[in-house]
């Protein structure tokens, strides 16, 4: 891995400057660079793939939109054997307090910023452990950044984490330019398997976890695999009784056909309640997020009214990190979906039909 940030980083648009690479062949670069470069010559340590005249874009082709970031600086640019990585420190946006927060990025998708991370970290671990009693269990899906194993160790009750993350880079990345997230690696109580999820669920006994939130990032590449039916039938052999899946569910406003897809394949496997639940994280596309959150056969589980509030659980506001998004007023609040959304889900299922999706 190599850290010599910002070197050897090209734009790729419409070109009409040239640039010799070192090999005896010439790349092109666009004009925006070439002006900023003669006027700016620190602004070159910018000009990556993804990072144009200072700033990076997430495109979202189905929709039509980008979201853009002004970049101070890449901090960290490598590829590993499933992904690029790419660490850098953005200017401030206006509805942030903060002169400079960093952002890690893979496969030219913001996985999360220091600013806005408590909200999806937060979340999506307690959507699921704030709804069953006394949870023991718990495995982790991905999550190589570490912020969700900081939030499931505020549960006292939790006596053994698994994380499976595919990437060791993403780890590495993690411990060295999110602390505040990698913290979560430090809890005794984790075990972490680098490997294949998939592989590693099958091999795992029958009912042996109380909770399994999945923490992939976008079905592409490795975390293809995450998204198909195979994958959660080995969680839901993985689950015990009235077990708990809570799984990242992309954008009601930009990927509803990726949400109904997945609620078709739960429906065949799960048995117990299905609820879609969402946050608001400004950095993502759409500035929203969403879960859907699910219970195996079993004993029912109430997931809008949450069972083991995160208010009463001794230590757990000020654990590593204060709270700082989540309380039962958000959890609650989650469940409550627009109208646009409650039509197009309900066109998936009969609602008399057990495992029917709740649209509350």
């Amino acid at each position: 891995m190599k850290e010599d940030a910002g070197r050897g980083l090209e734009c790729q648009k419409i070109m009409d400057g040239k640039v010799n690479n070192g090999n005896g062949s010439e790349k092109v670069i666009p004009s925006c660079c070439l002006k900023a470069m003669a006027s700016a010559p620190e602004v070159e340590a910018k000009c990556h793939s993804t990072v144009v005249s200072g700033w990076f874009s997430e495109s979202q082709s189905s929709s039509g939109e980008a979201h853009s970031l002004k970049v101070e600086s890449i901090l960290y640019k490598a590829k590993s054997d499933y992904q690029d990585d790419l660490v850098f420190e953005v200017w401030q946006l206006l509805l942030f307090h903060q002169p400079t927060e960093k952002c890690l990025v893979l496969d030219a998708i913001v996985q999360l910023t220091e600013k806005d991370e408590l909200a999806y970290q937060e979340m999506i671990a307690h959507l699921s452990l704030c709804s069953i009693p006394s949870p023991k269990t718990v495995l982790v899906v991905g999550g190589g950044d570490g912020g969700v194993l900081r939030e499931i160790s505020r549960h006292s009750s939790v006596e053994h984490i698994d994380i499976c993350e595919i990437d060791r880079m993403v780890i590495d990345v993690s411990k060295k330019f999110f602390p505040e997230l990698a913290v979560g690696f430090e809890d005794p109580r984790v075990h972490l398997h680098v490997g294949d999820a998939v592989e590693f669920l099958r091999h795992v006994p029958r009912g042996k976890y109380d909770a399994i939130i999945v923490d992939s990032s976008d079905a592409v590449g490795p975390a293809q695999e995450l998204v198909e039916k195979p994958f959660f039938e080995t969680i839901a052999r993985a689950l015990r009784p009235g077990g708990v899946l809570c799984n990242m569910a992309e954008s009601m406003w930009l990927h509803t056909h990726l949400i109904e897809d997945m609620i078709s394949i739960f429906r065949e496997i799960f048995k117990g309640s299905v609820h879609y639940a969402w946050a608001s994280v400004p950095t993502y596309p759409s500035g929203v997020i969403g879960f859907l959150i699910w219970s195996t056969e079993g004993p029912p589980v109430d997931f809008v009214n949450p069972i083991n509030p995160i208010e009463r659980l001794d230590g757990a506001y000020h654990h590593k990190r204060e709270l700082r998004f989540y309380n039962s007023e958000m959890h609650k609040a989650a469940f409550a979906l627009p109208s646009f959304l409650k039509k197009e889900v309900r066109l998936l299922c009969d609602s008399a039909t057990p495992g029917a999706i709740c649209v509350s």
